[in-house]
């Protein structure tokens, strides 16, 4: 049935307004990686207090996600947030101040972690997978992803020179001021559902018991987990891998920058390429590529020239499963509760990033290296390509008819 508000303007402010949110929100948390090294060392800690914060944040991101879906489900994406935007400000105003492992973990990892489910992309491409026709859907998922993916590109070399201007804990209230800043952007956020397009009405208990049963949707949600365990740990230590092998800040910077540079092409393209061709087949391939880019990076001498070139094939492959992922789920079980059943598989996504934050700085610490985590992310990217093999794209009445 069609709205009033079922307009190409508001679906324009939509995905602008989601665009901005994503850029911002993930930008800012792509960017915490660069904080390892100052709080670390001007506190005497080793590497896995901070990996423990960040991988403790992603946890709490995880764990809460399917509980914010079932919210902005019901009240609306716009409140959601309102909300969650105001504590994830909160939590980095926190951590700007934080001096100990405990006031770290409370800021960076509780606060910032809920702020981060209302303001990521289960919420905010669920409210534009609602908006548009199932046709446009999965592009207009990658035009939101790739427009949040610019955030990483912008941010990461911002936040570095705030951080040599100002210090750490005076960029840390710079990105406090620009999330706060989200706050007024939250009302572009008018969702409607386009003429044509029937919405279930099963309850949030049936919905969920669908998907339980339902095997293709708990393969999905394994293959996401290898995703957050692999983003996480490049995002947050590969800066200190590349210290490690001789090269500046500058250079992780730059690596981190092209990754959110060329993720902006790689959302949008498996956005373009997951309306044309079966999306489940089109994650296969993601997680082989980034079997073989892993594999030459690690294998082969590192330089700065060949931390570029990881840089910019990883960034193609970065995030381009989030549109696929998602977009499969809506096609499998509909739109109706598409924030929460997208949350629950980005539980499984940030569980992987616990692990993956996490186990890098213990396996640092413990070992002196990150070998041992580069030799496991490898091995996962080739589970999870056979997970997603045998996932079929059918609504789930038709698939078990």
């Amino acid at each position: 049935m069609s709205t009033p508000n079922n307009t190409k303007h508001s679906i324009f402010l939509l995905l602008l307004g989601s665009a901005i949110i994503l850029a911002v929100s993930l930008g800012v948390r792509h960017a915490f990686g660069l904080f390892l090294n100052p709080m670390s060392l001007e506190f005497g800690w080793g590497r896995e207090i901070f990996a423990f914060a960040i991988a403790m944040q992603n946890l709490v991101w995880g764990v809460a996600q399917p509980f914010v879906g079932m919210f902005a489900d019901r009240y609306g994406t716009r409140i959601t947030v309102i909300i969650t935007a105001s504590i994830y400000a909160l939590g980095l105003f926190m951590m700007a101040h934080a001096t100990d492992s405990t006031s770290l973990i409370i800021s960076s990892g509780l606060l910032i972690g809920f702020g981060l489910s209302g303001t990521s992309f289960p919420i905010l491409l669920s409210a534009v997978g609602r908006s548009v026709a199932p046709e446009k859907r999965s592009m207009a998922m990658g035009i939101a992803s790739a427009a949040g993916s610019f955030g990483q590109f912008a941010m990461l070399p911002g936040t570095l020179g705030l951080i040599e201007w100002l210090g750490w804990s005076a960029a840390l209230l710079v990105c406090a001021v620009l999330v706060a800043l989200l706050l007024p952007v939250s009302w572009m956020l008018r969702e409607s559902v386009p003429s044509g397009v029937a919405t279930a009405k099963t309850s949030v208990a049936a919905a969920f018991k669908q998907a339980a049963r339902h095997t293709p949707f708990w393969l999905l949600c394994m293959g996401y987990l290898v995703c957050g365990f692999q983003v996480v740990f490049i995002g947050v230590h590969l800066p200190s891998y590349l210290l490690d092998q001789q090269l500046s800040a500058q250079v992780g910077t730059a690596v981190l920058a092209l990754v959110g540079l060329f993720n902006i092409a790689g959302t949008w393209t498996a956005g373009w390429l997951g309306g044309r061709y079966s999306k489940p087949r089109l994650l296969v391939w993601i997680y082989l590529l980034r079997t073989v880019v892993i594999s030459l990076f690690v294998f082969l001498p590192v330089s700065a020239l060949s931390a570029y070139l990881f840089g910019i094939a990883m960034g193609l492959l970065w995030l381009s499963t989030v549109p696929l992922t998602n977009g499969t789920i809506a096609t499998l079980f509909g739109v109706r509760h598409l924030s929460m059943l997208t949350g629950i598989a980005f539980l499984f996504h940030q569980l992987g990033s616990f692990v993956g934050g996490w186990l890098g700085g213990w396996g640092y610490d413990v070992s002196g290296s990150y070998d041992m985590v580069w030799y496991v992310s490898i091995a996962l990217s080739l589970i999870a390509a056979a997970l997603n093999w045998s996932i079929r794209e059918l609504p789930v009445e038709q698939s078990n008819a």
